[in-house]
């Protein structure tokens, strides 16, 4: 190979390897979203569940479930996603309808739903919290409070698509 030819190669292929350095590659992921996995469903998750609860301002006064829904993969907030709660309370027991209601995901992906004080029930103080809507896998969950006076519990969902 002459002088030449070579030189001008091996320039040739700098400028290329130090441009490729340089540019993004085209399809990164943060590292952070690339872990987050999807909520598994908890055992027991679904006991009293009612197909499309109705949406409601609020199921009482004293104790708020909040939470926040995300997108697996990319972390994104999902917004206008609806999320069923229930729990027994002051006003009954988990088949009590008072105690059943649905509420809408912010475009931050929180939600939050104020009802009466949570009791325990089969020994322990818990909510239920459920996402069935269909664009993502179903997702229910049963977060257990440390102390019958808690005023608050909350639920965070992942979820995958269906």
């Amino acid at each position: 190979m002459p002088l030449q030819s070579r030189r001008s190669f091996l320039a040739t292929a700098s400028a290329s390897l130090t441009a490729a350095a340089l540019m993004p590659l085209p399809f990164t992921v943060p590292a952070s979203a690339a872990t987050l996995a999807p909520t598994r469903s908890m055992r027991g998750g679904a006991n009293n569940y009612r197909p499309g609860a109705p949406l409601v301002e609020s199921l009482g006064r004293g104790f708020i479930v909040h939470g926040k829904v995300l997108r697996a993969g990319d972390g994104k907030p999902l917004d206008g996603l609806r999320i069923q709660i229930w729990a027994a309370t002051t006003l009954g027991g988990e088949r009590e309808p008072r105690n059943h209601g649905s509420t809408l995901t912010r475009a931050d992906g929180s939600f939050a739903l104020e009802m009466e004080q949570i009791l325990p029930n089969f020994g322990q103080p818990h909510a239920h919290l459920a996402y069935d809507d269909g664009a993502f896998q179903t997702v229910f969950l049963r977060p257990v409070m440390s102390s019958p006076a808690d005023t608050s519990v909350a639920g965070n969902f992942v979820l995958a698509p269906a």
